[in-house]
């Protein structure tokens, strides 16, 4: 019986290491393509006279300045929001705001790039009353945009952060009647800024690689971040080594904040708030009135961009509309997403395996170097992983036939570290709480899912739901490696939105803000189906 177990053991862990190695490959490969890359017969290599180059040091600093600003202004926009949402609980369709906080952080950009050119944009329905030196495309237009895709993020976070502070801290603080200014820095506070900085960092690094809304929105060279200075130096120049430089310039940049990161630990935000009542100090009128406003600003903050869609459809014959021409498109979308969010699950809870036995035999430094490498890809640029790859395998395969394989694998690979931020906090709560009697009753693999599953349904669930949602939004992937036969409908948006059909851009990014929706309503369900079971 031991033998067999140390024979399942060792099968995991292999396992574990294999599916490691094959995500760590897709990033090695796509590097390797472009290092050997060869296009004048001599051998591709990293232009370090860029480093010195003003245009280098102006495109990093813009990447970390609009990185920065993003970051801290969705933070502190979120915190009297967050407050308003704990101090206040009977604030009307507060779970329906919820449920949108959910799906403006996860919905696809070009839905809300699509809607903010409507609202903002040169004709947009609200730019007169901005007056004539306003323009949406440069620093202004990035930082709403990223204020608007994080702020959601970091009002729910927030929130889960308030509604850990315990019932007996506030009875105390009742009893010696401290003030609001005193139970803010006292309790409050303390509850906040534990995850601030980790949630800080996360919120840059995800800004930091943002490449649709700079690409949209950054209006010209003077606002140009690295993703996007490697996407024009391979898709314009096709310049490999300046390309490679700026490449290794933000896995640098962003991998040592990631590396960071995970030092600090993970969040779970994606699930519903509890719905246990806390005790908490009940605020006085004037508050309450202000809690209800900044509650109704910000729900009309995150309504406003996708209200705008309504008017460019209208401007459409519905009747007289070609369905088909996005009803395919979305069918395409809703396969490789749900293909790529199936196999990114099941890559995670591998993935997973070799940092768990690392943790219950007590190597937390393997355990550590597991976890950032389950999770690298997340500052890996999805254009240079693309592009790498497509230089590999342009002369050794057919692309224009096996091209969709490869949008779906990328996917599964690029999300695989939301997957693993969604799963692992549950799986070291099973292995603190039910690992020794697992090894003690001597379980083979088949045993032990059976007891895991249950405890991680809810946590696969979840994480399946987030993946479909972000595999649903690729652009870059598919502007690499997709064929004109499998167009998805983020990519026929931004084909409508390029020749200003901004109608049919409307119609499309409706539809497919309506199947997110969908996805996120039916999570919602099943999360509040299980609370109540």
């Amino acid at each position: 019986m031991a033998q067999q177990r140390r024979t399942v053991t060792a099968a995991m862990l292999a396992a574990g290491m294999l599916a490691l190695g094959f995500s760590l490959a897709v990033t090695v490969l796509a590097f390797y393509g472009l290092i050997g890359f060869d296009s004048s017969g001599t051998e591709s290599r990293l232009d370090t006279r860029l480093l010195s180059d003003g245009y280098f040091h102006s495109v990093v600093w813009f990447s970390i300045k609009q990185a920065g600003l993003s970051a801290l202004l969705a933070l502190v926009l979120a915190w009297p929001v967050a407050r308003a949402l704990y101090y206040s609980p009977g604030l009307w369709l507060r779970q329906s705001f919820l449920s949108l906080c959910v799906l403006s952080f996860v919905m696809p950009t070009l839905i809300l790039i699509t809607g903010l050119v409507a609202l903002l944009g040169r004709q947009g329905l609200i730019s007169p009353w901005l007056g004539q030196d306003w323009n949406l495309y440069g620093l202004p237009g990035i930082l709403i945009a990223h204020v608007y895709l994080n702020l959601p993020f970091a009002i729910r976070v927030q929130l889960l952060q308030l509604q850990h502070i315990p019932d007996s801290s506030w009875k105390l603080a009742a009893q010696l009647k401290l003030g609001a200014w005193q139970r803010l820095r006292l309790i409050e506070w303390p509850a906040l800024r534990a995850g601030m900085l980790q949630l800080f960092g996360f919120v840059f690094v995800l800004c930091f690689n943002s490449f649709a809304v700079v690409l949209a929105l950054g209006g010209g060279p003077r606002a140009t971040t690295l993703e996007v200075a490697i996407y024009q130096s391979l898709k314009y120049d096709f310049n490999i080594p300046e390309a490679l430089t700026l490449a290794w310039t933000q896995l640098l940049i962003a991998g040592s904040l990631f590396l960071l990161l995970n030092r600090l630990g993970g969040n779970q935000w994606l699930g519903v708030d509890s719905t246990q009542q806390h005790w908490t100090p009940k605020p006085g009128a004037a508050m309450q009135r202000l809690h209800r406003l900044l509650y109704a600003t910000a729900a009309l903050a995150l309504l406003l961009p996708l209200l705008a869609l309504v008017p460019g459809v209208l401007q459409v014959n519905l009747a007289r509309f070609d369905w088909l021409a996005i009803a395919r498109p979305a069918f395409i979308t809703l396969l490789i997403a749900a293909i790529a969010g199936t196999g990114a699950l099941l890559l995670a809870y591998a993935t997973l395996l070799p940092s768990r036995f690392a943790r219950t035999e007590g190597r937390n430094t393997l355990a550590l170097l597991c976890d950032w490498l389950s999770t690298h890809a997340l500052v890996a640029p999805a254009m240079v992983v693309s592009v790498g790859l497509y230089i590999l395998l342009l002369p050794r395969l057919d692309l224009d036939h096996w091209g969709m394989l490869f949008v779906v694998l990328l996917n599964m690979v690029l999300i695989l570290p939301y997957a693993v931020q969604q799963l692992r906090p549950r799986l070291l709560q099973f292995d603190r709480q039910y690992e020794r009697l697992v090894r003690s009753l001597k379980l083979g693999f088949q045993e032990r899912l059976r007891i895991e599953w249950p405890y991680m349904r809810r946590a696969c669930i979840t994480s399946f739901a987030l993946m479909l949602l972000l595999a649903m939004g690729d652009v870059a992937i598919f502007s690499i490696f997709g064929t004109s036969d499998w167009t998805t409908l983020p990519w026929l948006i931004y084909g409508y939105a390029g020749t200003y059909r901004m109608g049919e851009a409307s119609v499309a990014s409706l539809l497919l803000l309506l199947i997110c929706a969908l996805v996120v309503w039916l999570f919602q369900h099943f999360e509040k189906g299980q609370q109540d079971a």
